[in-house]
């Protein structure tokens, strides 16, 4: 697979949606993930990521101006064990408790589908960072309906064992704007990642559509100490 320039990727796409990107730095010391969320709507774009524990949620910028909290408010990170879980929705908590319970990755997907949002019916990406003595794996999963048809759900999981220093994978909900929006297709983007994650997050945040991108998050876990260090850029700041 071709090696893509994600920030030339994002510039291209008004409207990726939302977006997960995982894999390893390029000096091969740290896991990195990204996470960020774009708006349309005023209610959509009425939010934050805010802290809460060692992951993140969203939360409404203006309580007031925040009219159906179904399907924006959730917990995008949270962290179970040596286990990171990232993803555009509630399924996050669905992982994390089934995983607690001995199922695996996969498995807890199966419980759910596409987002109840006709007639987009908006994937649920996902994804999940073990690290493990140094080293660490990963997974990406999508969830999306049968090419708009809601009756139908397909699930892909994407498995990626000891990552090469300097690349990862980027997965988003739709290939672009639209009506209804059209989902994402065809396996995650192969793309280069930086060993500064101040460097890394403003390229990104940057790249993103100015007028639609709401909040980035962006984390570095250190694979020989477990220690994390994370950023959070809002738009509503």
């Amino acid at each position: 697979m071709k090696t893509i320039n994600i920030y030339e990727e994002l510039k291209s796409n008004a409207y990726p949606g939302r977006g997960i990107v995982i894999g390893k730095s390029a000096d091969g010391k740290h896991a990195v993930t990204a996470y960020f969320i774009m708006g349309r709507s005023e209610n959509s774009r009425n939010r934050v990521f805010v802290t809460d524990g060692e992951g993140i949620r969203t939360e409404a910028h203006d309580p007031s101006k925040l009219s159906d909290p179904h399907l924006i408010i959730y917990a995008p990170v949270r962290v179970l064990g040596n286990k990171t879980i990232v993803t555009n929705g509630d399924q996050t908590d669905t992982i994390y408790d089934l995983m607690n319970q001995q199922m695996t990755f996969e498995q807890a997907l199966r419980t759910r589908e596409f987002e109840d949002d006709a007639p987009n019916y908006t994937p649920r990406i996902s994804g999940i960072i073990k690290t493990d003595k140094g080293g660490f794996n990963y997974a990406m999963s999508i969830l999306k309906s049968n090419n708009g048809d809601p009756s139908s759900c397909h699930r892909y999981t994407f498995s990626y064992n000891n990552p090469r220093s300097g690349e990862g994978h980027f997965i988003h909900t739709y290939m672009g704007d639209g009506a209804p929006l059209p989902s994402f297709e065809g396996e995650p983007k192969l793309v280069e990642l930086l060993d500064d994650i101040d460097v890394f997050t403003n390229n990104l945040w940057n790249a993103l559509n100015n007028e639609n991108k709401v909040s980035l998050f962006v984390r570095f876990i250190d694979l020989d100490t477990g220690k994390t260090e994370t950023k959070i850029v809002n738009k509503n700041s």
